[in-house]
């Protein structure tokens, strides 16, 4: 039935998504002679509930990339597009085209732009330091409903040269994983129901991370 709820809370979400990731890993390696160092890069909040586990099962850095939808001037709830804090932008393609060139759009974006930055400053103080170049960069959130935001963190990742990068969560509509491979060189997701109306839906337990609790997850996976 749609909308089911698929899992009890994002921990649970994470430590399957652990399982499937740490399989394909193992056998990507055992079929080549090169292997890459694994990162994880959490999209915060909601994303870094499910990238712990991850990290944890494959003993390797968890990180954060910060990315923010832009909102529709007018619809606050449509994105017209996403951006990182560090600048990386991409605009929603369809219809809405030409919102690029409209002045309230870059009010959005300046918005959003601040959003990632302001919430990247509060969470870099417990990122460890990383080198991208080279790894795969396994990006996870705790859902994809329009896949901007995990398509606009690959966008920023790929100019740090990774040797690859993974789109991993737990669910997304299926209809979008065609278009999430434009971004990744694997995309990852352990459910894709249709109809789909939101990833909260999917969960018995969904509540808004806080930044403290963000930062405990990141706490603690260096401390592991």
């Amino acid at each position: 039935m749609s909308n089911t709820p698929l899992f009890n809370d994002r921990t649970q979400a994470g430590e399957r998504l652990a399982e499937v990731v740490q399989a394909t890993l193992i056998k990507q390696a055992s079929a080549s002679e090169i292997k890459p160092v694994p990162i994880v890069y959490a999209l915060p909040r909601g994303g870094l509930e499910v990238a712990a586990p991850v990290a944890r099962v494959l003993h390797c850095p968890l990180t954060i990339l910060v990315a923010k939808k832009i909102s529709h001037p007018e619809n606050p709830e449509l994105a017209i597009g996403a951006v990182t804090a560090c600048g990386s932008v991409i605009w929603e393609q369809s219809r809405r085209l030409s919102q690029r060139n409209n002045w309230r759009s870059h009010t959005a974006l300046d918005t959003a732009v601040n959003q990632a930055k302001s919430l990247e400053a509060k969470l870099s103080v417990a990122c460890p330091q990383v080198n991208t170049e080279g790894a795969i960069a396994i990006i996870v959130d705790d859902g994809i409903a329009t896949g901007m935001t995990m398509a606009v963190a690959a966008v920023a990742i790929r100019k740090r040269s990774p040797a690859e990068i993974w789109l991993c969560a737990p669910v997304a509509p299926l209809r979008l994983v065609p278009w999430l491979h434009q971004w990744g060189d694997r995309v990852i997701v352990l459910a894709t129901p249709e109809p789909f109306a939101s990833v909260s839906n999917f969960y018995q337990e969904f509540p808004q991370l806080e930044t403290k609790e963000a930062l405990m997850y990141l706490q603690l996976a260096q401390e592991e």
